[in-house]
């Protein structure tokens, strides 16, 4: 996917956010992340977009802290939460692609990096608004689910903080039922998660279903669809891989 169609899934994506957060009140709980009402959904994202857009703006080459989210609620929290993330989509469209600044995961550039990982930041924190809402949640582009389980799996999961370790080396096979080539093999073991695109090999548990479903349960949105061999390795998985 190229950069200007990862900001456009953003922009997408933000506005359904804001969408669902209004209907739903910045009072209501977030089923998907249960210690969260919609306001904490919005304050995080917010200031992730905040967060994002200063490094691309300034550019900063290290990293920097959060700033604080204001104290707002309500409508004006919305707002708060609209501003930037219109803000950041602003600054990503705007930006070079010669742009230098801070990222933490591989990447063809620093400006490839900050729109892929904010597109799937805002996605599944959409999904977590919508589910405050309730109803049936917004489909996900088969596309953007099969980038966004890549980058969980092969970067994001690469990186020593993940907590997904294993004493007993272990295998966990992740593979779309709706897409050949839309397979990962993930090996488990004290070290941090080796992924890589494909078969990879016997595997000791299967996950399994539509990659758009298979990218919010790796997330630990929804429950894994289909799971064979051994469940105790998808369970290791959904008890050590949360990120919010």
């Amino acid at each position: 996917m190229k950069t200007a169609d990862f900001i456009d899934i953003l922009y997408r994506e933000g506005e359904l956010l804001a969408s669902a957060a209004e209907r739903a009140g910045t009072g209501a709980k977030v089923p998907t992340c249960p210690q969260w009402q919609v306001r904490d959904l919005l304050q995080h994202t917010g200031a992730v977009h905040r967060w994002a857009t200063a490094f691309v703006a300034t550019p900063h080459t290290a990293y920097q802290p959060f700033e604080d989210h204001p104290a707002l609620d309500g409508a004006e929290l919305i707002a708060w939460f609209r501003a930037g993330h219109r803000t950041l989509v602003d600054t990503l469209t705007a930006a070079g692609p010669d742009l230098q600044c801070w990222h933490f995961l591989p990447a063809p550039s620093p400006l490839a990096f900050w729109a892929r990982r904010q597109t799937h930041e805002t996605t599944i924190h959409r999904l977590d608004a919508e589910s405050a809402h309730g109803g049936t949640p917004t489909a996900i582009d088969p596309a953007v689910a099969a980038d966004g389980i890549d980058e969980l799996l092969l970067a994001f999961h690469a990186r020593a903080k993940s907590r997904v370790r294993s004493t007993e080396p272990r295998v966990l096979r992740v593979r779309a039922t709706d897409a050949d080539d839309a397979v990962w093999t993930v090996r488990l073991s004290e070290e941090p998660p080796a992924a890589v695109r494909g078969h990879g090999g016997e595997a000791d548990c299967e996950v399994a279903g539509p990659v758009a479903q298979l990218y919010p349960a790796l997330w630990n949105r929804v429950p894994f669809l289909e799971v064979t061999g051994d469940a105790s390795v998808a369970e290791l998985w959904r008890e050590k891989s949360g990120i919010v």
